[in-house]
C-alpha cells in the first residue's frame, strides 16, 4: 500500500504515474480531496476520463477498487446490500427438522432463531457496504460511484447519510460506519442535473476536454506506437472536430480508440480515404459521421496539414 501524496505535486506525480496526465487544478482537487477525507466528484462529458481516475487511484495506491455503476432503477439491495433470502429459509427448515420451532418451542428460542437468519451471515455486501468495510491490510478501499446521472433522485437522498457519515443503516443489524473513511469518486456525464445536497459533501471538479499539447502527450502514453506525424494529425483534426456543432463530440477515448485503428491499418499520417473508412472509431452517430465524411473531412485535413507544415 503506498502512502497518500502530500502535495499537489506529489499528486500529479501519482497520476502521471499510471500514465493518466491531469491539469494541474484536477491534481489540485484530488489532493485535497485525499487530504480532508472528502468525496471527489467529477462531471464532464463521456470519456474525457473520470472514471479512470479512480482505477489509476487504486492501482497506484494499492487499494481495493469497489465500483458502484449507476442506471435506472438503482435500489439499496443492488447498491448497499441484501439478505440471503435462500440461505434463510433453509435455516428455518432445519431448524423445524430439529424441533428448534414448533408449537411448544419457547418464545426465548424463537426469537434467538430470528435474530440468527438476521445476522451477518446471511447478509450480502453489496458496494456500497463493501465500500465500508476496510481491507485485509487494514487500508480503505476506493469507491466509483459511476453515472450518477443515471440513476433516480430517491437513490441520491440515500447517498447522503454514505456521503456525510461513512455509514448505513441496516435496521436488523443497526449503523455499519467504516473505520477509515473510503476514497471516493463519483462521476456524473450530467445528462441530468445531481442535487445540491449531494454536490454540498463533495469537493466538485469539472473534467474538460484537453487541449492539444495535453492530448498529444496522452497519445505518446497511451499509443506508444504511433508515428509521430500521425499523433499529431489526429490531435489536430479532433481538436478541430470538437469546435463543430456535432451531437457527441469526440471525447479522449475515441482519440485513443481512433489512434489504434490507424495503426493497426499501419498508417503513418492520414489521408482523406483512410479518415472516411475510420470514421466509425471516433464518431458514435451516424448523422455526425454522415456531416463529416467527404468533402468535410477533406476540408479539415487539409487545414490540419497545412497548420503543421506552417509550424
Amino acid at each position: 500500500m503506498t502512502k497518500l501524496p502530500k502535495s499537489i505535486d506529489d499528486t500529479a506525480a501519482l497520476l502521471s504515474r499510471a500514465d493518466y496526465v491531469a491539469e494541474r487544478s484536477l491534481a489540485t482537487a484530488l489532493f485535497l480531496a485525499l487530504k480532508l477525507e472528502r468525496p471527489l466528484f467529477l462531471e464532464g462529458e463521456a470519456g474525457v476520463g473520470k472514471t479512470e481516475i479512480a482505477k489509476v487511484l487504486a492501482s497506484t495506491l494499492g487499494r481495493k477498487l469497489v465500483r458502484l455503476q449507476c442506471y435506472e432503477g438503482l435500489d439499496i439491495s443492488s447498491a448497499v446490500y441484501e439478505w440471503n433470502y435462500p440461505r434463510q429459509m433453509i435455516e428455518i427448515r432445519l431448524a423445524e427438522a430439529s424441533g428448534k420451532i414448533s408449537e411448544a418451542a419457547s418464545q426465548a428460542a424463537r426469537k434467538k432463531l430470528g435474530n440468527d437468519i438476521f445476522s451477518e451471515q446471511f447478509l450480502i455486501e453489496r458496494p456500497l457496504l463493501q465500500a465500508l468495510r476496510a481491507s485485509a491490510d487494514g487500508a480503505a478501499p476506493v469507491l466509483l460511484i459511476d453515472e450518477l446521472d443515471r440513476t433516480d433522485e430517491p437513490f441520491e437522498a440515500y447517498l447522503l447519510e454514505v456521503l456525510s457519515d461513512y455509514q448505513v443503516s441496516i435496521p436488523e443489524l443497526g449503523t455499519i460506519k467504516a473505520e477509515k473513511p473510503p476514497i471516493v469518486i463519483i462521476t456524473s456525464n450530467r445528462t441530468r442535473e445531481i442535487h445540491d445536497a449531494v454536490k454540498r459533501r463533495c469537493l466538485y471538479h469539472w473534467v474538460d476536454y484537453p487541449d492539444a499539447a495535453r492530448e498529444l502527450d496522452i497519445l505518446r502514453r497511451k499509443a506508444p506506437g504511433a508515428a509521430e506525424r500521425l499523433s499529431t494529425e489526429i490531435v489536430a483534426f479532433v481538436q478541430r472536430l470538437r469546435k463543430m456543432d456535432l451531437f457527441k463530440l469526440p471525447g479522449v477515448a475515441e482519440t485513443i480508440d481512433w489512434t489504434k485503428a490507424l495503426m493497426a491499418l499501419d498508417q503513418l499520417a492520414l489521408d482523406p480515404d483512410t479518415v472516411n473508412d475510420t470514421l466509425g472509431a471516433l464518431l458514435k452517430y451516424q448523422d455526425d459521421i454522415g456531416r463529416i465524411r467527404g468533402s468535410e473531412a477533406e476540408r479539415l485535413l487539409s487545414e490540419v496539414k497545412a497548420e503543421i507544415a506552417a509550424a
